[in-house]
């Protein structure tokens, strides 16, 4: 009885050793050595790579998910990402970035205002060299471009836009044409250019006031 009880303990050690020692063979090549950056255009990899540095050795099967979330939107340009785990050693992060649709003057401030209205930090890359420039605050810029949406102007086809203290836009088109919008019910302003705007007897205009109310004053 004495011997089957030694046996028994024997092998219930060696046993115990051996899964210890699977974990630990099973741990070490569950540990993040590379991580892979995708469809990333403006933002370098390096510099994602370097927010998410934390991650090398650490175990891929005990991802810190919320974290890494924490780390990436510190980053500006990243709108979302998506993480996908590769085993046994490696993690693939699919990054979507924000689209700059102007460059945002408010007074000393200068950022990229973006298709869903953030405002971000300005970086002098050439790929935004021919966005339009708009000299305001993004909270009335966002509601100047909400009602120019509704009459379907080209957004393509403005270059610069000013807001003034009265809280009045002035917009200058890429042909150089300067727009003199009222305070009140602009939009029909707006409506009224784009009717007149590629007949040719209104193309030597340089500037369409239409400050003074039912009033067009051509220059």
């Amino acid at each position: 009885m004495r011997n089957r009880f030694i046996i028994a303990i024997t092998l219930l050690l060696l046993l115990s050793t051996y899964k210890i020692q699977i974990n630990t063979v099973s741990n070490s090549k569950l540990k993040i050595d590379k991580i892979i950056i995708e469809n990333n255009t403006f933002i370098e990899e390096k510099e994602i790579i370097k927010k998410l540095s934390f991650l090398y050795d650490s175990n891929l099967f005990l991802l810190e998910k919320d974290k890494i979330k924490k780390k990436l939107n510190e980053i500006g340009f990243i709108n979302s990402f998506q993480i996908k785990k590769v085993y046994p050693n490696k993690i693939k992060i699919k990054i979507f970035e924000k689209k700059p649709i102007a460059i945002l003057q408010d007074k000393k401030k200068k950022g990229y205002y973006t298709a869903n209205g953030d405002v971000i930090e300005f970086l002098d890359m050439k790929e935004f060299n021919d966005l339009p420039l708009v000299f305001g605050d993004s909270k009335n810029f966002n509601i100047f471009l909400k009602e120019i949406k509704k009459v379907n102007f080209p957004l393509d086809e403005i270059k610069t836009f000013y807001l003034f203290e009265s809280n009045r836009w002035d917009l200058v088109t890429t042909k150089n044409q300067t727009i003199k919008l009222p305070i009140k019910d602009y939009n029909k302003s707006l409506k009224n250019f784009l009717n007149l705007k590629d007949q040719a007897n209104f193309e030597k205009y340089k500037t369409f006031d239409y400050r003074i109310s039912k009033q067009l004053i051509l220059k």
